[in-house]
């Protein structure tokens, strides 16, 4: 087996949303550092079962939002082409 090629295993302290804290060990970070969660088990959908549905106006709505009045349900008369005067 070839030395110094494999990461440090070392342990860190994992914060969980809700503020309770466990020691387990793992190549992120290094000796004592402290990894704060984002989403944990007693948060995720996925495990809670709780599912947050938030409407955001649907596919068309963001365009409009993103993209402005274009595409919009007002139809703009496109202006006459100019005329080309003709010659008396």
């Amino acid at each position: 087996m070839q030395e110094k090629i494999h990461p440090d295993y070392h342990t860190i302290t994992v914060v969980m949303t809700d503020g309770t804290t466990f020691e387990t060990k793992s190549t992120w970070g290094k000796e004592g550092a402290s990894m704060r969660l984002d989403i944990d088990p007693k948060t995720h959908p996925a495990w809670t079962g709780v599912r947050q549905s938030i409407d955001r106006g649907g596919r068309v709505q963001r365009f409009r939002n993103r993209f402005g009045m274009i595409g919009s349900d007002k139809t703009d008369t496109p202006k006459e082409a100019a005329k080309p005067e003709t010659e008396k």
